[in-house]
C-alpha cells in the first residue's frame, strides 16, 4: 500500500468553496487559505446559532500502545461513511502540534484513504492557530517579565511566577533554565523558568474553550500568571495586556474548514493535548458543526480515562454539548499487548494475550456507561487479524451487551466503514443517552479527585506529595475550589504508571502538585513525571522528512 503522503498527494479534492457550500456558507463569507482551506468566521456562524442541534458521536479508545489503535483514522472513516450513506455528517478535530509532528507522529491526520485533506498543510503551519497562541503566551511573559523588572508595582514575587515560555518544537533541553542573566538593565530579574510546549499553554485551552470574543478576553483575564510576596493570585487582567493577546488571537477564534479525502466537510479547530489539559478540539466548532450537520463525529484525546473524561465532566459542562453515542476504538494488536504480548509478537496468533487484553476494552466501556451513553466497540483492522481473533472480540462485545464492527477504513477508505457507520446509526436510531457527569462541581477538591481516581483509573485511593497538598488548600481559599478537575496523567497506562498494561485495580494514585488554570476554567492535579514539553525520540520523525525539486513531499505520515 502507498504511504500516507503519497495518497494525499494523489488525491482530487474539491475546492473549499464547493465543501462549504454543502453545509449553507457561501464563498464570499470565507476567510480562505489557499484553495483548500478556510477560517469561517463566528459572525457567519452565529445565523445558525437558533438551529436545532444533530447528534453528537464521541470517538475514544483503549489505552494507547505502540502497536497503534487508530483512533483519528477511524474518526475521519467514520464520517466518510456516513458520507456514502447519504447523510449530512461533520467531523470536529484537534489540529496536529508540529513537535509530535516531527517528533513521534510524523502527522496527525488520519491514515491510508481516510485522512483530511490537505495533510501537508495541516500538519505543519495550517492557518496559524497555534503559532497565535504562542505569541499571545509570550507576549504575556514578555509583559509580566517586564513589569517586574521595572516598578513591580503589583509586588510580584520572582520565586513564584507560573507563567512559563511557550514553542511549539519539542525541546527537552528547554525545560528547566535560568532567566533574566545580565543584571536588571540588561536582563532583568534572574528567576527559574523554562519552555512548555504551545499545546501545554493554558491559552490554548482557554481558545478551545471560548464561545465569543468576549467569553475569551473574559478567560484570558482571569490566568494566573504569578503570586505576590503575600501569596495572592496575580493575573494577566492586572497586567493590562488582555487587549492585545485578543487580537493576536482574533483570528485563531474562528474554526477551520478543511474535508476528507471522500469530500466530506470537516471543522479543525483548537489543539490542547488530553494529558497534560482537556485533550478536545474547540467547542466552537462543535457547537456549530451541530448546527451545520445532522450527525457529528467529534474525537477525544487518549484513551476515555483521559480525553472521553475531560469532554464529558469539562467540555459538556462548560457548553451544554450531549453526546449521543461513543465509539471505542481498538485494535487486536494493542489489545494482545495489553493482554502482556511483546510488540514484536503482536502480528501473530495469541489467543491467551488478546482474552487478557479484553480488560481494558472492558475498563473503557465501562468508563463511557459510568456518564450514560451507549457505546460501540469499533475493531481498526490489520492484515495480521486473524478472523479467529475477530469472531473472539465480536463474541465479548455481545456478551458485554455492546455493538461491535470491523472497520476497514485505512485501506478502503469510507466503503471499509459501513459496518462501523450502521452500528452507529442503530444506536442513534435505537438508543437514547442518559448523559450525566461524574461528579457535581461544588464537592470539596480532594473528593473530586479521588471520584476519577477511583471510579475512572481503578485506583483504590490518592495520596498526596510535596506541596499538593498545600496546592489544594490555597486553591480552596483563594475562590477556586468549585472548578471541575483535569488530570495531568500518562496516556500510557490507566495508572499513573506507563509501564502498567491492561487494567490494574486497587493501587495507590500519587498525585505531586495541584494547579489552577483559573482562564480555562479547571484544576490540574499533576500525578507522576509529567512533562510539559516533549523531547525527542532517538530517531525523530524528522529525519525522514524532506520536499523534492518538484515539490512533492517525503516522509510526512
Amino acid at each position: 500500500m502507498r504511504s500516507n503522503i503519497d495518497i494525499a498527494q494523489d488525491a482530487k479534492a474539491k475546492p473549499i468553496e464547493e465543501i462549504a457550500e454543502v453545509i449553507g456558507i457561501e464563498k464570499d463569507e470565507l476567510i480562505p487559505y489557499g484553495r483548500y482551506m478556510a477560517k469561517v468566521p463566528l459572525s457567519v456562524l452565529k445565523r445558525y446559532d437558533a438551529r436545532q442541534n444533530g447528534k453528537l458521536v464521541l470517538t475514544t479508545a483503549i489505552t494507547p500502545t505502540p502497536a497503534g489503535e487508530g483512533k483519528t483514522v477511524t474518526t475521519i472513516g467514520l464520517v466518510q461513511a456516513l458520507g456514502r450513506l447519504d447523510k449530512k455528517v461533520m467531523g470536529a478535530l484537534r489540529e496536529p502540534s508540529l513537535g509530535p509532528t516531527f517528533g513521534i507522529k510524523g502527522g496527525a491526520t488520519g491514515g491510508g484513504f481516510s485522512q483530511v485533506y490537505p495533510m501537508w498543510d495541516i500538519d505543519l503551519h495550517f492557518t496559524g492557530d497555534i503559532h497565535a497562541v504562542a505569541a499571545a503566551h509570550n507576549l504575556l511573559s514578555a509583559i509580566l517579565e517586564n513589569h517586574i523588572s521595572r516598578e513591580n508595582s503589583l509586588h510580584i514575587d520572582p520565586t513564584r511566577i507560573m507563567l512559563r515560555k511557550a514553542m511549539d518544537m519539542s525541546c527537552r533541553e528547554l525545560r528547566n533554565m535560568v532567566v533574566g542573566l545580565g543584571g536588571r538593565s540588561e536582563g532583568g530579574t534572574p528567576h527559574e523558568s523554562g519552555f512548555i510546549i504551545t499545546a501545554a499553554s493554558e491559552i490554548s485551552a482557554v481558545l478551545a474553550l471560548a464561545t465569543s470574543m468576549p467569553d475569551l478576553k473574559k478567560r484570558l483575564g482571569r490566568i494566573i500568571v504569578a503570586y505576590t510576596y503575600d501569596g495572592k493570585p496575580v493575573t494577566a487582567e492586572q497586567l493590562n495586556c488582555v487587549g492585545a493577546m485578543a487580537l493576536l488571537l482574533k483570528d485563531a477564534l474562528s474554526p477551520n474548514l478543511v474535508q476528507t479525502l471522500e469530500g466530506d466537510p470537516m471543522f479543525i479547530h483548537g489543539f490542547p493535548f488530553a494529558n497534560i489539559a482537556h485533550g478536545n478540539n474547540s467547542i466552537l466548532a462543535t457547537k456549530y458543526a451541530l448546527k451545520l450537520a445532522d450527525i457529528v463525529v467529534t474525537e477525544a484525546g487518549f484513551a476515555a480515562d483521559l480525553g472521553a473524561e475531560k469532554f464529558f465532566d469539562i467540555v459538556c459542562r462548560a457548553n451544554g454539548l450531549r453526546p449521543d453515542c461513543a465509539v471505542i476504538v481498538c485494535s487486536i494488536r494493542a489489545l494482545k499487548m495489553h493482554g502482556g504480548a511483546a510488540l514484536d509478537a503482536v502480528c501473530h496468533a495469541d489467543c491467551l494475550a488478546l482474552r487478557k487484553g479484553f480488560d481494558n476494552l472492558d475498563k473503557h466501556i465501562q468508563n463511557i456507561h459510568k456518564f450514560g451513553v451507549p457505546v460501540v466497540v469499533a475493531i481498526n483492522f490489520f492484515d495480521t487479524d486473524t478472523s479467529e481473533e475477530i469472531e473472539m472480540v465480536r463474541n465479548h462485545c455481545a456478551q458485554k451487551n455492546v455493538r461491535c464492527a470491523v472497520s476497514r477504513v485505512f485501506s478502503e477508505g469510507g466503503k471499509g466503514g459501513k459496518e462501523l457507520a450502521e452500528a452507529v446509526l442503530d444506536v442513534l436510531e435505537k438508543e437514547k443517552a442518559d448523559f450525566r457527569f461524574l461528579y457535581e462541581v461544588d464537592r470539596p477538591l480532594k473528593e473530586k479527585i479521588k471520584t476519577i481516581a477511583t471510579e475512572i483509573y481503578g485506583a483504590a485511593e490518592v495520596i498526596y506529595e510535596g506541596e499538593a497538598e498545600r496546592n489544594i488548600k490555597l486553591i480552596e481559599q483563594s475562590g477556586f475550589g468549585d472548578l471541575p478537575i483535569c488530570m495531568a496523567k500518562t496516556q500510557l497506562s490507566i495508572t499513573d504508571n506507563p509501564k502498567l498494561k491492561g487494567a490494574p485495580h486497587g493501587w495507590t494514585l500519587k498525585v505531586r502538585e495541584v494547579l489552577v488554570s483559573a482562564g480555562a476554567g479547571f484544576v490540574v492535579p499533576v500525578c507522576g513525571q509529567m512533562m510539559l514539553i516533549p523531547g525527542l525520540p532517538s530517531e525523530p520523525a524528522a529525519v525522514k522528512m524532506d520536499i523534492d525539486d518538484n515539490g512533492r513531499i517525503i516522509g510526512l505520515n
